[in-house]
């Protein structure tokens, strides 16, 4: 592990930014007092800064020598909305609001780079520090976008990073191409004819013809797209009914569609759509229909890619970078930006749990998991990565 040695002494600074965030934690588009933090100490260090880019947004400028380079490094900074069962000092002070993702953690990591860069400013370039709200379902990197990011802070490539638990602590993962899937929800609504469920024969059952759409949506997955194509399909809620003796008006399905292209998920929103229709009016029901795309696919740029793998070896060195790590099917909305601008996003190992102190819940250290808490030990280890990404990206003449 080859750590920038002043980040090394920074630490502890770092760690108490870190705890201070993960105590206080702030959804999506609320993130004033996060915001605030970021902005003082950004302010502090000398970076200036514009605010209210995604309503509370922050992005730090720091600018060394006379190159028109630019590059662009992304952290997170919202919460979710859960409960967190940990019992150690820095757990949560705002019931129903945890920093179970490790946002509060890929804040400090960029603080701490940006403490450094600031200090030392060895690169020729711009180094635009992006702090983003509301990943967290509320499209915050596309709001940014919207407000100006990249024609007010023009940039060559853009960066993103994000802890993995499981993951050993300290190493990297990446892959060129599709590394996150598309979100996607369906909210279908079943419409029927209510009735005594004792005289089945007077209504139209819409529970049954839900089962039935239910069961043909599967066969898009394994009969009508490419099996080398990746997608899930998951019906995740079936809502109907209020008593054991009526047959209900109404049935809902509701769910999500994931995908690593925008071609399978046209094909299978098309399908799903003449499915549920053709299947309802086949037992004289009708549907409502309703399919909302949420994030798109995050799709890694080679260059980047394979620029971003020397900045983690020089890190961490090359037997703890994983350069063809698995894709998951979770989405990240840092995606909208490797729309608009090539770049790179990693997974950085939050390890298996064991960092945790006492007091932490009996859950596993897992994202969105109720016991989850932010690996302290990365701090100095994604902020070298920053730093030497930067300096790797803007070299001195």
């Amino acid at each position: 592990m080859k750590l920038v040695e002043p980040i090394i002494a920074f630490q502890a600074e770092l760690q108490q930014i870190r705890r201070d965030l993960h105590a206080h934690p702030e959804l999506c588009y609320e993130e004033q007092r996060t915001a605030d933090v970021v902005a003082a100490r950004l302010t502090e260090w000398g970076i200036p800064i514009v605010r209210g880019l995604g309503l509370t947004g922050v992005v730090g400028i720091i600018k060394n020598g006379s190159s028109k380079r630019a590059i662009g490094l992304r952290a997170d900074m919202d919460a979710l909305p859960m409960q967190e069962i940990n019992h150690f000092e820095h757990a949560s002070r705002h019931p129903g609001k945890m920093h179970a993702c490790g946002h509060d953690g890929h804040t400090a990591m960029l603080l701490g780079a940006a403490h450094h860069l600031a200090t030392h400013r060895n690169f020729d370039g711009t180094v635009y520090l992006i702090f983003q709200p509301a990943e967290e379902g509320g499209g915050g990197a596309r709001r940014m976008m919207d407000d100006g990011l990249f024609t007010q802070f023009p940039m060559d490539a853009v960066y993103g990073m994000h802890n993995w638990p499981g993951l050993e602590m300290g190493s990297f993962g990446v892959v060129a191409g599709p590394m996150m899937a598309s979100s996607n929800e369906f909210r279908v609504v079943v419409k029927g004819k209510g009735g005594h469920a004792a005289q089945p024969h007077r209504s139209i059952d819409p529970v049954m013809v839900a089962v039935q759409i239910a069961q043909a949506w599967q066969t898009i997955i394994s009969r009508e797209k490419n099996p080398l194509d990746t997608a899930v399909l998951s019906i995740t809620q079936i809502h109907a009914g209020s008593a054991t003796n009526v047959i209900p008006d109404e049935a809902v399905l509701i769910g999500t569609v994931r995908t690593f292209t925008t071609e399978v998920l046209d094909l299978i929103e098309s399908r799903m759509e003449e499915i549920a229709a053709s299947t309802a009016a086949g037992y004289r029901a009708t549907v409502d229909f309703t399919f909302k795309r949420n994030y798109p696919p995050l799709i890694n740029h080679p260059k980047e890619t394979a620029f971003a793998i020397e900045a983690m070896k020089a890190v961490a060195g090359a037997d703890k970078v994983d350069d063809n790590t698995e894709p998951t099917m979770g989405a990240e909305d840092f995606a909208y930006m490797l729309q608009e601008k090539p770049g790179c996003y990693v997974f950085i190992g939050n390890g298996e749990g064991d960092h945790r102190a006492g007091g932490h819940g009996l859950g596993p250290c897992q994202l969105h998991n109720a016991s989850y808490d932010f690996n302290d030990s990365l701090l100095p280890i994604g902020a070298s990565y920053w730093v030497r990404l930067a300096e790797m990206s803007l070299p001195l003449a």
